[in-house]
């Protein structure tokens, strides 16, 4: 692995980190009220749009990074837009 490729991983792995904070703190207090749908429907396709740049190139940093970002910007997305029943529910199986 060369230092471009650590470099990719590194980022990816800040990248990830960044979102897990912000999805663990809605699932426990099954509050998203002071999240930006606005915003947050940017992230979903900018990081949909990453993922597909980053397959198209096979670039694995990008794909790894970006699919699990995807992932995390997505369920706190969904978690925004539904409604606090939904939520509990959510929280509930999860564990929380």
């Amino acid at each position: 692995m060369d230092l471009t490729q650590i470099i990719g991983f590194v980022a990816s792995a800040c990248s990830v980190l960044s979102f897990v904070p912000q999805a663990w703190k809605v699932i426990r207090t099954r509050d998203a009220s002071g999240i930006s749908t606005r915003m947050y429907i940017l992230t979903v396709v900018g990081f949909s749009l990453w993922l597909t740049y980053g397959v198209l190139l096979g670039a694995w940093p990008l794909i790894l990074a970006n699919g699990i970002c995807l992932a995390l910007s997505a369920f706190i997305l969904a978690m925004k837009v539904m409604g606090r029943r939904v939520r509990e529910e959510v929280a509930q199986t999860l564990g929380v």
